[in-house]
């Protein structure tokens, strides 16, 4: 798959550009995406997910299922025939990229329209926002091909939904339509111009000095992801007031 990136303004853009398979992803798109995220230009303050045509991205291409999977990439077999270290590692270096987003400094928005299925989804839910288009469906279908989530969405839908939910979204498989997802946290935003609810979105935030908002993300996702809340809180605030006393000291 093509990859596109642009830097416009204090936005990088990272475009899907495989229209006519509905931007079906590979482990190669992956390992792509991941390389991309370690040059992001200086300036960004947002990392903006698109997929050119129809859809956001139907997910893993189904070649990966066939025994000749895709060219010069494992097929699904040739995985399972792995040591169990070996598979574990491949599945770790697949996630890369859908861990990273939430280190990174930048705010990542996913901009979705019509479909994100799978790998799709869970792109989607790598980002720190997600606006779609009020028809978008949205869906874990991993356990309808007797696989799991394993880029990084069962961790999102826990930490989002809970347990309970999370067995009967995962567990199902079935199309979540955008307004449900919208009432289950699983997205952000509904806008029928994906440019427009990403300008709504992104204006407040622009407001706020650039090292303010990068220390909060940095704060919540360190909370979220198990530290130890009140001892971050206190860290993330000694960080802002030093930065604060700098900036008063040179006036």
């Amino acid at each position: 798959m093509e990859i596109l990136t642009e830097l416009a303004a204090d936005t990088f853009n990272i475009t899907l550009n495989d229209p006519e398979r509905r931007n079906a992803q590979t482990p190669q798109t992956w390992d792509e995406l991941y390389d991309i995220s370690q040059s992001i230009p200086k300036g960004a303050r947002f990392i903006v997910l698109r997929g050119n045509g129809k859809s956001f991205s139907a997910g893993l291409d189904r070649a990966m299922f066939t025994p000749e999977g895709v060219p010069g990439q494992p097929s699904f077999i040739e995985l399972a025939d792995r040591s169990d270290a070996e598979l574990d590692d491949t599945i770790a270096h697949y996630q890369r990229f859908f861990r990273v987003l939430r280190d990174l400094p930048q705010i990542s928005i996913a901009l979705v329209q019509g479909h994100a299925i799978g790998a799709g989804f869970q792109l989607a839910l790598a980002c720190d926002f997600t606006i779609a288009e009020p028809d978008t469906s949205f869906a874990l279908k991993e356990s309808q091909y007797g696989l799991i989530p394993d880029l990084g969405g069962t961790v999102r839908f826990t930490e989002i939904l809970g347990y309970h939910k999370s067995l009967e979204l995962i567990g199902s498989g079935r199309i979540i339509p955008a307004p449900e997802a919208l009432e289950l946290g699983l997205i952000t935003k509904i806008s029928d111009h994906l440019d427009t609810g990403l300008e709504q979105l992104c204006s407040p935030l622009r407001s706020v000095l650039p090292e303010t908002l990068i220390d909060t993300k940095l704060l919540l996702s360190g909370i979220a992801y198990g530290e130890e809340p009140w001892v971050a809180e206190r860290r993330a605030q000694s960080k802002r007031l030093r930065h604060l006393h700098a900036l008063m000291s040179q006036q």
